[in-house]
């Protein structure tokens, strides 16, 4: 417990917060620390040989790390460039920044075995045609981290080359990547978290930006919470990542067209993953700057005073919705609610989305009674009055045995027990996520691993729903499991129903076997017995 700021909990939870750690990581991350050993499934137990073989591939990581670092210091040009970009040996250090240097295989110094094909899997050598040689060269070199703190990319950036420099090096691209590898993939890491920690826990915080360097400059004038994606769009995982660090992710791109296509690109991807206590939000720089320029030229209380004005996600995703059509006419008011349907139904935070609607009505110049049907959304009734009906041909948020079941189970997870799997036979998503969830929730200790499960998953959104409206249900364990019992006989007579049907349809083309028509009495026999009271 900390008695300054109130936050308590236990070890897993505290890993879990700190480090960004799922519950399973943490769990196992725990336990090798004191030399134990989680057991595994079978499909846990591929994962961790290949974890295994894997730990050879960190240490190869590491040790080119170590080599670049020793590198930068031998090389006067790159510590120049460095010095001409603002940073200090102290930050330099603190992000292990090294530096590749201008030949075709330098890490032959750092690994005898040069040949090795560990160093191609991890990324940090090329085989072509037979052809073996360093896959960076003459580059500024970014160690990327893990969750964990181990080192599993790089980025490599080209020094700013003067007069007289070969034009042939010009073509290679200003920032190069490792490659995806079973250490790395770029859509669920980003870079600078690890030294960000500490700061984005202060401020509560997360600034996103482009770039390596954006990172670190920010951090040499003080704002320490910033991290950038890796070369890649922003990704669901990447926002969960940072919504698991913070309350509050703010995304910073320049101000050109590239910049508005990738904040708007970030929207939609938030879209599915928010929650109505966390908040995101968009600064647009201006044209001619980035944040490492903008924070040199104008100093970090100008770039603080620009954060503060960021806009929220509900202001730029309206505001970039007028802009697609002429809102001074009915077809343009019109078409808005075509443009933004699309998107609102993604929205996972159910206030939000609430609010979303009843100011995308107001745009339009309707109610929200006239509005809703047309945006497939439902009205909230007031006190005293029905709930409006949503338009036919529109499918309406049901709550269908699988989700009345689903939040049964979520609020006692150990009733997964008694569920009979085979009466779920249907193939919509709320049979695949009740039938998943049962699966997982009859494990020990599964209310914890399940959260960890469907974090990301297609079936994320649906969950996230049904927490929001336990949190009004105010449903206890107890009732949970008093009310189970009438829910699985709803649950049974509809699939005795519908099997009956089915046999019902083949006797009448006179294609029943004797066996049929026995089940068929059997059926029928239950299904009276369920249609009885209980």
């Amino acid at each position: 417990h900390c008695f300054g700021c109130g936050v308590h909990g236990n070890a897993i939870g505290f890993l879990m917060s700190y480090a960004g750690l799922g519950y399973v990581e943490a769990v196992k991350d725990l336990a090798a620390s004191v030399g134990m050993t989680v057991p595994e499934t079978r499909r846990e137990q591929q994962a961790a040989e290949r974890l295994e073989r894997d730990s050879d591939l960190y240490a190869l990581m590491e040790q080119a790390m170590d080599y670049y670092r020793g590198e930068l210091k031998k090389s006067s040009k790159a510590i120049e460039y460095l010095k001409g970009r603002g940073l200090s040996g102290e930050i330099a250090a603190r992000f292990r920044i090294g530096y590749a240097p201008d030949d075709w295989q330098p890490l032959r110094a750092a690994f005898p075995d040069y040949e090795s094909k560990a160093l191609v899997e991890c990324g940090l050598v090329v085989d072509h045609e037979g052809k073996r040689y360093d896959r960076f060269r003459d580059r500024v070199m970014f160690p990327i981290f893990s969750a964990r703190g181990a080192v599993i990319g790089f980025g490599g950036r080209v020094l700013d080359r003067g007069e007289g420099a070969d034009p042939a090096a010009h073509d290679s691209p200003k920032y190069l990547n490792s490659p995806e590898t079973p250490l790395f993939e770029k859509g669920r890491e980003v870079y600078g978290l690890i030294q960000a920690r500490d700061a984005i826990r202060a401020a509560n915080r997360v600034l996103v930006v482009e770039g390596y360097m954006d990172v670190v400059a920010l951090a040499q004038y003080g704002v320490g919470y910033a991290v950038a994606t890796l070369g890649t769009a922003t990704t669901a995982h990447h926002v969960q990542k940072l919504f698991r660090q913070s309350d509050e992710v703010v995304f910073c791109f320049d101000g050109d067209a590239a910049g508005v296509r990738a904040a708007w690109s970030a929207l939609e991807v938030a879209l599915p993953v928010l929650a109505d206590h966390k908040a995101v939000r968009f600064l647009l720089l201006p044209q001619e700057h980035d944040p490492d320029s903008f924070m040199r030229e104008h100093g970090t209380a100008a770039f603080e005073d620009l954060l503060a004005g960021a806009r929220p996600l509900s202001e730029f995703l309206l505001s970039g919705l007028q802009a697609r059509v002429d809102m001074g006419t009915l077809e343009g008011k019109s078409r808005l609610l075509h443009e933004a349907k699309p998107l609102l139904k993604r929205v996972a935070a159910p206030a939000l989305q609430r609010q979303l609607m009843k100011r995308l009505a107001e745009l339009a110049g309707m109610t929200e009674e006239e509005a809703a049907p047309l945006l497939e959304m439902r009205v909230m009734a007031a006190p005293g009055q029905r709930e409006a009906a949503p338009a036919r041909g529109h499918r309406p948020m049901a709550q269908t045995l699988e989700r009345t079941l689903l939040k049964r189970l979520m609020v006692k997870p150990e009733l997964a027990k008694r569920l009979p799997v085979e009466t779920l036979d249907g193939s919509n998503s709320d049979t695949l996520a009740l039938a998943d969830f049962a699966r997982l929730a009859a494990r020990p200790n599964s209310e914890a691993i399940l959260i960890e499960h469907f974090r990301g998953s297609e079936f994320e959104t649906l969950f996230n729903q049904l927490r929001s409206e336990l949190l009004v249900l105010s449903l206890t364990p107890e009732q949970a499991e008093a009310e189970f019992p009438d829910v699985l006989r709803s649950l049974e007579r509809r699939y005795v129903k519908s099997q009956l049907t089915a046999l019902q349809r083949k006797s009448e083309q006179g294609s029943l076997s004797g066996e049929e028509k026995i089940e068929m009495v059997r059926l029928a026999s239950r299904l009276n017995a369920l249609d009885q009271p209980a």
